[in-house]
């Protein structure tokens, strides 16, 4: 419980204040004016939220002088940007205006305030006010990335004080953040906030994992340091000897990422052979950088057995957003892999502030043109797919999200220009790239002179030369195989201007039908229609009905038919196997078809939001809760689904719709039996099968639904489906099936 005292807590504000102008002196020397503005600024904050608290009964002024002292040190941002953080809240939560701010500091604070102050929710009807906001931002961001910049501390600040807050804003927060937040701050490079955000994530979705594996850290700390001491302490002689100047540290990887790398991989913490790293960082000349990291490199390689497999080299082709570095992994004492990085004092500098890096240095040497502007040539990416007025903001998010977390492969033009796009890209995703008329008449190409179709994947290294055709018209199809948003969202604008041309002739055939059956061509008829017809948009639904893919008899049937429920759920649960690429395995089925069966079962165990009292809730398919998991409840029609707060669904529907979000959670009381599937990959024996009923059903004394074990080359995988009361059976029960012999895997579905 916080205690409020004023006279600490002036002392305190003004310690901050002190740090703040302490730590922007070390990022960028302060002059005098610039001292003067910050103050100004400072002061204009601290009487504006003054007599306001946080949640947690802070004085409000400690949340921008935080997020000032967070871009200051993790960014390096220079004082204008400074300005704007302590002012980041004042025209959204105070009595002053933009107009004012502007008169006192100038047009650009006053634009990047504007862009970082949210959409008021009462002068708009949007199916997401968080989309909305996020595009504003992006938009802002385009004229000026401070924007960006400054609304990723904000949100990092927020997630650090969270725990004030109540379980369904915290599970609505950290949703977002993952979903939207740290995709971006991956793609700009910022990695010390992308992983502090994803921890700070994990403990609130999924609070169990994020603790035990920080107890897991924490117990190997000892042991930890006292093997990269063995590793470095002969690097270092060498490295003496041969006259470098460099630092060494330890890197821990952070929680999240072990976690990850466990579920991945399906491997134990003790297998996770990254839990840390050695980096060095040299100092030496730009000229040299290259050179002389190899020259480490090699001495280490000379030093250590290395994995061949585990060499990455971001030196050469550096990543898209500028991160240049040098990784091997090496074997070294005891039989334990070390994964050790290499870079120079530039290229730490850029692997820690990323993009940012590159747009202060611009910012402070606008004389020198740069040869390749990462950051200018994202933007006018982002401004490119932003020009469409035609799309919803839930629509763009998704495509823009997506763009953010690939990994990139590198292609040429015959010309021999350098081209990057994310791997998995087919030949019309390059030819968009080059230019979007191109893209639009693309019929084909030749890669490494031989003649491909459009949706051919490319690989790194190949030379294109696009083949087009005025004749060819973009169709529904190509936005199947490209996979970039810049080629969706041009082909999406184009075939939108197409179906424009038949909505009137649609309308009227629509009307009609409705006529016939009595009905009008209201809001409420339309929308079930396009609901029974899984259709989000007018236009496309009078496309369809002009072109006559939409009949009298499906409008009939969708004012006769309901889906079941868990038909509507069932969407989620096809990505585990993943999604619609390939026909089900048997296994599959069987998991379908028995997951379908947890409606039969007392789901009224779980407890609501007291409005909701009268609401029976149901459990999603695609996460599959039982009791002991962490859940959520959302609002769909007159239903309550029920999901695990992890579930990659929940996450998506709370970073988007936080309005549906219901509290939910576990009744105490007598024990009911829920569905679970488990996930086993095995070396195929004579005898598996048996010993998998035996620890189940005699051990466990567990229920079986059913087993279903397919085997090839002597691999068996599988699906088991069985009856649990709570979490820790289920979890008993995995580690139980993970001791069998043979056993190589066993995870939740």
């Amino acid at each position: 419980m916080y205690e409020i005292d004023e006279i600490r807590e002036a002392k305190e504000i003004e310690e901050k204040y002190r740090q703040l102008i302490a730590l922007s002196n070390d990022v960028h020397k302060l002059s005098s004016e610039e001292e003067d503005t910050i103050f100004r600024a400072f002061s204009i904050a601290r009487k504006a939220h003054s007599n306001v608290r946080r949640k947690s009964g802070e004085p409000y002024i400690f949340h921008p002088l935080e997020v000032a002292t967070i871009a200051v040190k993790d960014i390096g941002i220079g004082p204008v940007g400074v300005v704007c953080a302590l002012l980041h809240d004042v025209v959204e939560d105070t009595e002053i205006t933009l107009d004012e701010l502007r008169s006192v500091f100038g047009d650009r604070v006053a634009k990047i305030i504007d862009g970082l102050t949210k959409i008021s929710v009462f002068d708009m009807q949007i199916q997401s006010i968080q989309a909305e906001n996020f595009k504003k931002i992006l938009l802002a961001m385009c004229d000026d990335v401070y924007v960006i910049f400054l609304k990723l501390c904000d949100r990092l600040h927020n997630m650090r004080t969270l725990d004030s807050m109540e379980s369904t804003k915290q599970l609505a927060i950290s949703s977002e953040t993952q979903f939207l937040y740290i995709p971006l701050a991956h793609r700009l490079g910022l990695y010390s906030i992308k992983s502090e955000l994803e921890d700070l994530c994990m403990k609130y979705t999924n609070p169990k994992e994020y603790y035990r594996i920080k107890g897991l850290i924490e117990d190997s700390e000892v042991d930890r340091d006292r093997y990269i001491d063995e590793v470095s302490r002969p690097l270092r002689d060498v490295l003496d000897a041969r006259g470098f100047k460099y630092t060494m540290s330890g890197r821990v990887k952070s929680i999240f990422s072990i976690w990850n790398k466990m579920v991945r991989k399906g491997v134990p913490f003790s297998e996770v052979y990254d839990v840390f790293a050695i980096r060095i960082i040299l100092d030496v000349p730009t000229a040299i950088e290259k050179e002389e990291c190899w020259r480490v490199y090699s001495i280490i390689t000379s030093m250590f057995r290395q994995n061949p497999e585990r060499t990455r080299d971001w030196i050469t082709t550096p990543k898209a957003n500028g991160y240049e570095s040098l990784h091997t992994t090496v074997m070294g004492h005891g039989g334990k892999w070390l994964e050790i990085q290499i870079r120079s004092k530039r290229m730490d500098e850029v692997a820690e502030r990323g993009v940012a890096a590159h747009f202060l240095y611009k910012e402070n040497h606008p004389e020198e043109k740069l040869h390749n502007d990462i950051v200018e040539n994202w933007l006018h990416q982002i401004r490119e797919n932003l020009d469409n007025p035609d799309q919803n903001a839930l629509d763009f998010v998704e495509d823009f999200k997506q763009s953010l977390y690939t990994k990139e492969i590198y292609l040429f033009t015959p010309k021999g220009m350098m081209i990057t796009l994310p791997a998995g890209s087919t030949v019309l995703d390059f030819a968009f790239a080059v230019h979007t008329e191109l893209g639009l008449s693309s019929m084909g190409a030749k890669v490494n002179s031989k003649v491909v179709p459009n949706n051919y994947v490319l690989r790194s290294g190949a030379q294109i030369q696009i083949l087009s055709s005025k004749k060819v018209q973009p169709t529904e199809e190509w936005l199947s195989f490209v996979k970039t948003t810049h080629a969706k969202i041009q082909i999406k604008k184009y075939l939108r201007e197409q179906k424009k041309l038949y909505r009137d002739e649609g309308e009227r055939k629509l009307h009609a039908i409705l006529s016939s059956m009595m009905k009008n061509s209201k809001a409420g008829n339309i929308d079930r229609i396009k609901k029974y017809c899984n259709i989000d948009d007018d236009l496309d639904l009078y496309y369809k009905v002009a072109k006559g893919e939409i009949t009298k008899e499906d409008v009939e049937r969708s004012f006769q038919d309901s889906k079941s429920p868990w038909l509507m759920l069932l969407s989620p649960f096809k990505s585990i196997f993943g999604g619609n690429d390939k026909a089900p395995s048997t296994a599959e089925i069987s998991a379908n078809e028995s997951l379908k069966e947890q409606y039969q079962y007392d789901f009224g165990n779980i407890l609501l939001d007291a409005k909701y009292g009268n609401v029976k809730p149901e459990p999603a398919l695609c996460c599959n809760p039982v009791p002991g998991d962490d859940v959520i409840g959302f609002v769909e029609d007159d239903r309550i689904v029920v999901h695990r707060t992890n579930c990659r669904a929940a996450i998506e529907e709370m970073a988007t719709h936080k309005n549906r979000i219901v509290k939910a959670k576990w009744r105490k009381g007598e024990a009911v039996s829920f569905l679970a599937a488990i996930e086993i990959t095995a070396m195929d024996r004579r005898g598996l099968l048996q010993d998998l009923t035996r620890v189940i059903s005699e051990e466990m004394d567990l229920n079986i639904r059913g087993i279903t074990i397919e085997g090839s080359e002597g691999v068996g995988r599988g699906l088991i489906m069985v009856y649990v009361s709570n979490l820790d059976d289920l979890n008993s029960l995995m580690q139980k099936l993970q001791a069998v012999d043979g056993i190589e895997n066993v995870k939740r579905v």
